[in-house]
């Protein structure tokens, strides 16, 4: 009876075995972003963009952009690089942006953002951003100062292929719609713009 009870133990053990070993061997599933790549890592991207800035007629105290009779405005087309961190459902990024003005006054428009924000669905984000611009004006036009510089900030939000109903084409990398709103200094300005975002 004595061994008959330990051939039944060892036969017990021995079909159990195979499944812990099976169960202590898999890995842990990789944790994953909204849009099915990894959660974290690196994302440069390149884009253009294309919109409108108007300053303010009369700014608040203390901005720095230059008294005016008149208001300064124009059309922009900007190009930006910069790199996304993706932190799971969340991201940081900054990036580098350059504007040449094409009517209106204002000549050339550059500066370094830093931004953060959700991740949506399945490759979409919204973010804030903010940090540092540099203005230039028109030389023809009759300003105290031609070259302003002041903190920029604002927000916007990207949306992938798969979020615009075109599913399947660029996969985890390709390009992204940009739409956004920034100002500049004290409030002193609007500027919506709209592009494209290329992502690697």
């Amino acid at each position: 009876m004595r061994k008959l009870l330990l051939a039944a133990a060892s036969l017990a053990v021995l079909s159990a075995t195979p499944a812990l070993a099976q169960d202590t061997v898999e890995p842990a599933p990789e944790a994953t972003s909204p849009d099915g790549s990894p959660a974290f890592g690196i994302e440069p991207y390149v884009g253009v963009l294309g919109g409108w800035e108007g300053f303010d007629n009369n700014p608040s105290t203390g901005s720095a952009v230059p008294y005016r009779p008149r208001r300064l405005q124009g059309g922009l087309v900007q190009g930006v690089a910069g790199v996304n961190v993706p932190l799971g459902p969340v991201f940081v990024g900054a990036e580098g942006v350059v504007a040449k003005g094409f009517t209106g006054q204002i000549d050339w428009e550059y500066g370094v953002m830093g931004r953060v924000g959700p991740r949506i669905g399945d490759s979409g984000m919204i973010y804030a951003k903010a940090g540092y611009m540099w203005v230039n004006f028109d030389k023809g036009r009759n300003l105290q100062r031609r070259d302003v510089h002041d903190w920029s900030w604002g927000g916007g939000v990207e949306v992938g292929p798969k979020d615009i109903g075109l599913g399947g084409i660029t996969g985890n990398s390709g390009f992204r719609i940009r739409a956004e709103v920034t100002t500049f200094g004290d409030a002193d300005s609007l500027r919506p713009m709209a592009g494209v975002i290329f992502h690697f």
